[in-house]
């Protein structure tokens, strides 16, 4: 619970060829042409072997961290979004590209907001899709009425249960809330289709008076219960406290509905599922009222970690990346550059440590391979943190073959060149290029490296050559270089 909320307690493989960050027209480029500075690159085979995860769940009855479903409610949640709005075209493009991921359920407004809202309903009742189609009311008759004509598979009832929203919101007691509930349940389920019953802003609410009618609406026959986290105010332990309680109480489902505002929604979703829900409610991008909740492609990169198998055998991974350009062009936003498996970075190596360790296994630093996901990832070489490995690696897709110690040395220029200014890709392939000509040649000059370089500009490089020539210096380089296994052996001190 949040305590501190409450007043009461003051007295939660394949290949499409996308490349990370590529977006739409409306929304700019995170990178349409590609990654400057960056490359793709080939690395060692059998990469990201599936030998044993220490860091996959304990094993527990209760967890169905390999057995959940996703209700995705990009077309409710998503429609509170700041910038959203979806008119029918688009809600059915968008409804077809989450079926078609695999998504278990597709969430709609309900059909009592508006006119519009009703027809969409209806007509997306219509499609024909895998995914069962639910729609979000009130806890009231007025809204079930309608929403059980739309032809829907479900109706996800909710009401406020904090004091908060008892006072302020609807003006409702815990009597009036159980009573309504049961007369709403007992009609929908008259119809047929799913029930789901869920309290709002849960983590704010008395836990007697939620394990209450909890308890009440399961014996009558709802198919799930829902937690949700409506202000975002829930840590994982405390989602993981609640859910485990609910679990002993109930026999139904558990759906959960997490809020991002402080930053957990992805975290207490993964706990909710160890804990022993059994749903988890989503949108694309994780747009939604304030901060939004729970992100698909979020949710997809923590569930993948803990259950590869069943997140690959169960959803079209390699479409997250189309339905997300759907939905971030829908909205006019840009997907965020640190976006989880789609952002320009998500697997963008820069460090010359980490792009060394990448080049010989990429498990070194990624948990994720991009390959499940359609993506590729990239080596940033054209920078003063560049190391020799990913030169060479440069070189030889350039078709440039040098020895260990011309590749450091050719790395010593770029790195010195990036110390004076920003280099592209470009630069770097010039200088590797240069650098070769110019051992064929018997150069040894390398402020020349680049024809459109300043005199300032070479200057100051030359200067940094020299510096780079210093034995001490060279010394120093050698002995990084060197393993500590053989540093041993050779009496280098670390």
């Amino acid at each position: 619970m949040c305590p501190s909320c409450e007043p009461e307690a003051a007295a939660n493989a394949n290949g499409n060829g996308h490349t990370n960050g590529t977006s739409n027209g409306t929304n700019g480029s995170n990178g349409t042409n590609g990654h400057p500075g960056f490359t793709a690159v080939q690395t060692k085979s059998n990469p990201h072997q599936h030998r044993s995860n220490p860091y996959q769940p304990v094993g527990d009855f209760l967890s169905n961290v390999n057995n959940f479903k996703i209700i995705e409610s990009t077309l409710r949640e998503g429609e509170q979004f700041a910038n959203a709005f979806f008119d029918l075209p688009k809600k059915i493009e968008i409804a077809k590209a989450l079926d078609d991921f695999g998504v278990d359920y597709i969430e709609l407004t309900s059909p009592a907001a508006s006119e519009q809202s009703r027809l969409d309903c209806e007509e997306i009742c219509k499609l024909g899709l895998k995914a069962k189609i639910l729609t979000h009311i009130r806890c009231h008759m007025d809204d079930a009425r309608i929403a059980v004509q739309t032809g829907v598979d479900g109706v996800d009832v909710v009401i406020g249960t904090s004091s908060y929203l008892m006072e302020h919101s609807h003006g409702k007691d815990m009597t009036y809330i159980t009573n309504t509930a049961i007369e709403v349940i007992n009609y929908v389920k008259s119809h047929n289709i799913e029930i789901r019953f869920s309290s709002e802003d849960s983590f704010r609410s008395n836990l007697v008076d939620l394990l209450s009618i909890y308890s009440t609406v399961d014996k009558i026959g709802v198919n799930r219960v829902g937690i949700a986290d409506t202000v975002g105010c829930a840590s994982p332990r405390q989602v993981y406290d609640l859910i485990r309680t609910l679990r002993g109480v109930v026999s139904c489902d558990i759906e959960t509905h997490f809020h991002n505002d402080t930053g957990c929604a992805i975290a207490n979703a993964y706990c909710a599922l160890e804990a022993g829900a059994t749903h988890i409610d989503t949108s694309v991008l994780g747009i939604g009222e304030r901060n939004g909740i729970t992100p698909l492609g979020g949710l997809m990169a923590r569930m993948i970690v803990a259950d590869r198998d069943y997140v690959i055998g169960k959803y079209k991974l390699h479409k997250l990346k189309d339905i997300e350009d759907l939905v971030a062009q829908a909205v006019e936003v840009n997907i965020p550059f640190n976006n989880y498996i789609t952002g320009y970075s998500a697997f963008s190596h820069k460090a010359g440590i980490h792009a060394k360790a990448i080049l010989n296994n990429p498990s070194t630093y990624e948990i994720i391979n991009p390959a499940d996901f359609g993506m590729t990832r990239y080596i940033h070489y054209a920078s003063r943190l560049t190391g020799w490995n990913a030169i060479k690696s440069r070189a030889n897709q350039l078709q440039i073959e040098m020895t260990d110690a011309q590749y450091k040395e050719c790395t010593e220029s770029i790195k010195a060149l990036a110390d004076i200014r920003p280099i592209t890709l470009d630069d770097t392939d010039s200088i590797i290029r240069a650098f070769q000509r110019n051992l064929k040649l018997g150069k040894t000059k390398t402020a020349d490296l680049l024809p459109n370089m300043t005199d300032e500009e070479q200057a100051v490089l030359a200067k940094k050559e020299r510096q780079i020539d210093i034995p001490e210096k060279r010394e120093l380089d050698i002995a990084a270089e060197i393993p500590l296994a053989k540093k041993a052996n050779q009496g280098v001190t670390a």
